[in-house]
């Protein structure tokens, strides 16, 4: 049974102490950074870009999965590329033309994921899910973090879940937003292949602990 992977969010981290933090997640047993970019349009908040990405890029010694909350990131994607992004990730309501930046982004050398808010149904992305190959499914609403966790997230991965093997994509279905200890199972039985976790990790007495205990997991899928 192929293992989930677990991306930690930096958006939780302390960025006074950022090069601790990113050392924590190096050593620890997580799988990828997950570094979302907020631009203040798209959502009610601005966080990061392209230096502090090529900073965190620097020290970090696993992949950045980067999380584009931004409008026309068309305009970006070749930008953030080449400042370290293994995985760059668009919304699907941010992108009039979704098909095209999909292979923007995978002709950069980056793998390509698309974004779907809570209120966007999986069967947008139909037409394209044969050549994505990641879905973020967003369980809370895009902007900040430590929000709760919005339940209808289950049965929609498991209809995107469904979606991924009749179509035959390559897709992995990644959950961001009010993930821990409490739901992680669920959503791993649900058909979740990665774990977004920023407040449960890094607001924990010990991250390296809960990093583990979210790795521990196993979840039998009934497709």
């Amino acid at each position: 049974m192929k293992k989930h992977l677990l991306a930690p969010s930096l958006l939780a981290a302390n960025f006074a102490r950022l090069a601790d933090e990113i050392d924590l997640v190096n050593r620890s047993e997580a799988d990828w950074f997950h570094c979302d970019v907020m631009d203040g349009r798209f959502v009610p908040n601005i966080t990061f870009g392209f230096f502090i990405l090529e900073a965190i890029k620097r020290l970090a010694t696993k992949p950045l999965d980067v999380h584009l909350m931004i409008v026309e990131p068309e305009k970006y994607v070749e930008d953030f590329r080449k400042a370290g992004a293994d995985v760059i990730t668009v919304h699907a309501e941010a992108c009039p033309h979704l098909h095209r930046t999909i292979h923007q982004i995978k002709e950069c050398g980056a793998q390509a994921g698309v974004a779907l808010n809570p209120h966007t149904p999986v069967s947008i992305l139909e037409n394209v899910i044969e050549h994505i190959d990641l879905v973020c499914v967003m369980s809370v609403n895009p902007g900040f973090g430590g929000q709760k966790f919005i339940y209808n997230t289950l049965p929609k991965t498991r209809q995107l879940k469904e979606m991924i093997i009749s179509s035959n994509s390559p897709a992995l279905i990644e959950i961001d937003g009010g993930v821990g200890l409490h739901n992680a199972e669920s959503l791993l039985q649900a058909g979740a292949d990665v774990l977004v976790a920023g407040s449960s990790v890094f607001g924990a007495k010990d991250p390296e602990a809960t990093i583990r205990d979210l790795k521990a997991f196993e979840a039998k899928f009934d497709y």
